[in-house]
């Protein structure tokens, strides 16, 4: 067993070269061999959000307070609020991020195929960013 206590714990300011805004992460695990699970709180204030990405074996986010917006390449922006989980499958090109008005809190879990988790690629632009969601 091993237990982080939550004072050793630091925010790392996300990097701007993966991220549009103000974001916090929170790490929570990145398991030892043979385990492969890494688990992060992110903030993200309004406005903010990810780069497009892919994960090699998928991710899922439980969205723990706020209002957020995801899109899967092609797909529609799509509204998710508090207690919303989304699965993307591995490969699965998307971003993720606060609404424009309202802050975003969700907790990210994926794991490593390679010792990988992500594969970070261009920045979600405003035009993107700011098509019309549904839901």
């Amino acid at each position: 067993m091993r237990i982080t206590n939550a004072p050793s714990i630091k925010s790392i300011r996300a990097p701007a070269a993966y991220f549009t805004g103000t974001v916090w992460q929170d790490p929570i695990i990145e398991t030892p061999e043979p385990a492969h699970l890494r688990a992060v709180k992110v903030s993200f204030e309004p406005g903010a959000r990810t780069a497009w990405h892919t994960h090699p074996l998928g991710q899922t986010l439980q969205i723990l307070s706020g209002v957020g917006h995801v899109q899967s390449w092609g797909g529609p922006v799509r509204v998710v609020r508090a207690g919303d989980v989304v699965w993307f499958e591995p490969g699965e090109k998307h971003w993720h991020g606060a609404s424009p008005d309202v802050a975003m809190v969700h907790l990210a879990m994926q794991e490593a195929l390679g010792g990988k988790h992500v594969d970070w690629m261009e920045h979600v632009d405003d035009a993107q960013y700011g098509a019309s969601p549904e839901g």
